[in-house]
Order: structure tokens, then sequence, then C-alpha cells
């Protein structure tokens, strides 16, 4: 009786083997420099075998974004519970977490390598964006059409997070979580903005406001701009 045989897997099985080794690599590395070789010797097959179950890298690659998409979009999913700076920090920590441990993937997904520029891979990238942009509507208890100057200041937000995210993968230069809180801070000064402007704004800055407790981050802030001010 043989021991240490290889077990067969199935066919999704093996998909799905393939797609988690590919996501490993793409998140140490950019998918430029990943060849179907190495995720083949990762996987414990051989290289025919790997395109058995998909074409190319491409292919590969979307599959491994689609599961890592799904993975981003429901790390905005928060309990609307509590004040909404508490909430909007916490989505943004899981944010970074995603960004932390997906670091090259990440990059040079939002900077349009050679390898990931396809309209299928927009088209998830957008999706993941749109999944934010809903969850914190809902977190404002805006569920219809917004104002809008409320969708300005919410995709405005979400392509800032994705800028600082970018920025701070070069090099690390700044503490993570001091960006996590500055990020919330960026939210209430948007808003802020837009509520000198409009009214319809106002009101509801006044409702994130309200819930805030003294410790929050959206006070923190207040805090420091009446400091600025009178240094």
């Amino acid at each position: 009786m043989r021991t240490g045989a290889r077990r067969r897997m199935g066919v999704e099985e093996r998909r799905q083997q393939l797609i988690g080794v590919a996501l490993d690599l793409f998140s140490r590395r950019s998918p430029d420099e990943v060849s179907i070789d190495e995720i083949a010797s990762a996987a414990g097959i051989s290289r025919p075998l790997v395109y058995h179950y998909f074409p190319g890298k491409l292919s590969l690659y979307e599959a491994a974004l689609t599961r890592a998409a799904d993975d981003l979009a429901n790390r905005f999913a928060e309990p609307r519970e509590g004040p909404f700076g508490a909430r909007l920090l916490r989505i943004t920590h899981r944010f970074f977490d995603f960004v932390d441990a997906h670091g090259p993937g990440f990059s040079a997904l939002m900077r349009g390598s050679p390898a990931v520029g396809s309209s299928r891979t927009n088209a998830l990238i957008d999706g993941v964006r749109q999944a934010a942009y809903v969850q914190i509507l809902s977190h404002l208890d805006v569920d219809d059409a917004p104002p809008a100057r409320l969708e300005l200041v919410v995709r405005s937000w979400i392509s800032l997070a994705e800028s600082t995210a970018l920025v701070w993968l070069d090099g690390r230069r700044i503490p993570r979580r001091e960006l996590e809180i500055q990020l919330v801070h960026d939210f209430a000064a948007l808003a802020a903005v837009s509520a000198a402007q409009d009214e319809e704004m106002a009101d509801l800055l006044r409702g994130m406001l309200a819930e805030e407790p003294a410790n929050g981050p959206f006070s923190d802030l207040a805090g420091l701009l009446v400091t600025l001010g009178r240094g």
C-alpha cells in the first residue's frame, strides 16, 4: 500500500487551488513579474495542466482578481450601529488590511500595468468602487438617489483612499494608523466644505456630528483645527 500519494483534485477544486496560488503570488509581486511556470510550480502541477484550466495568465489573473474584488468589497460592509466616524474608521482599517496583504498586486492594478489592462478587470475595479459607494451612503441613511454634492463627496473620498494607499505603499513612510485616521478626517473635511455651500449637505453634516462622541475621530479633527487656529 503506497503512502504519501497525491490526491487527485476535481476540476473545480483544482481551479480554486490555482486561483488561490495565483492570488498569493500576485499579492507579493506585480502580475507582470509572475510567470505561468511559477504558478504551476507553486501549485505542484505542470505548465500544460495550468493551461488546461485557464487559457492564459490574464484569464487566471482575472479569476484571482474576481476573488480579491469580492474580498475587498466585503470589507466595506459594517453594521449600521454607533457613530458614523467610528464606523468609517473601522472600514478604513479593513481597507488598509487588504492593501497591506496585496500590496504589489493592488499597486499594479490601480496604476494599470500591461498584465491587468482589460475591460473585465476595469469592470471589477469599478464594481468594488460602486460597492464602497453604496455602503457609505447606507451609513449616512441615504438609500435612494443622493444629492449631487453628496455623491461628489463620497466618490472623491473613495478616489482619495485609493491614492493614499498607493502613496503609502511607496515606502510606507507614514504610519498606517495615522493615515487611517487622516482619511476619516478627510471625509469630514470634504463634507464640511460642501456643507458650507449647500443647506442639504449642512443638515447631513449636523446629523453626522450629533452622534459623534468627544473622543471620536470627527471630534478629534475639530480639536486639532481649533489648536491650529490658536497656534
